[in-house]
């Protein structure tokens, strides 16, 4: 098996893994969202429900960016790339991997570095006093993931590999 093949798999796996600890936080907003509901109408909101929302949104949203990658879920507008040779569009496409996997890997490493300074500094929400920092790495992992999805998108480019199954 070809190193490209296990990458391949390896992001594969992890996306899979990745997307169901997202929907394990898509399943905690609307039961947070719904007991919300239900103590309004009792006069006793849930504390800090506007700040889970948030970083269990911020979560969710970057766990599942490598998998919606893979499934080519992202809106994409190539009308006019279509009309383009197969070797031309192979080639933009392999451009377009790597200049997106530079870029989303400068977003992990910041998002990253971030993280760590939460970390060190032992920030804590304003609500519930919760520390903050695994949110932030967690989502900083959601991006680096990305970045593994683009760089077996763009090797694929280069390599000249047809998908596989997906």
């Amino acid at each position: 098996m070809s190193f490209y093949r296990v990458l391949e798999k390896v992001s594969e796996v992890l996306n899979r893994v990745l997307l169901g600890v997202a929907g394990f936080f898509v399943a905690a907003m609307i039961v947070l969202t719904c007991a919300n509901i239900c103590f309004r109408i009792l006069w006793v909101p849930v504390s800090g429900t506007f700040e889970l929302m948030g970083y269990f949104g911020a979560v969710a949203t970057a766990l599942a960016l490598g998998f919606t990658q893979i499934k080519r879920g992202h809106i994409a507008v190539d009308i006019v790339v279509q009309r383009f040779p197969k070797r031309l569009r192979t080639l933009l496409a392999g451009i377009n991997g790597l200049v997106c996997m530079a870029f989303f890997g400068v977003v992990t490493w910041q998002i990253a570095e971030y993280a760590i300074t939460l970390f060190r500094t032992g920030e804590v929400t304003e609500t519930l006093r919760i520390v903050y920092y695994p949110f932030t790495f967690a989502v900083a992992l959601g991006f680096g993931v990305l970045c593994l999805v683009l760089l077996t998108d763009f090797l694929r480019a280069i390599l000249a590999v047809e998908a596989g199954p997906r």
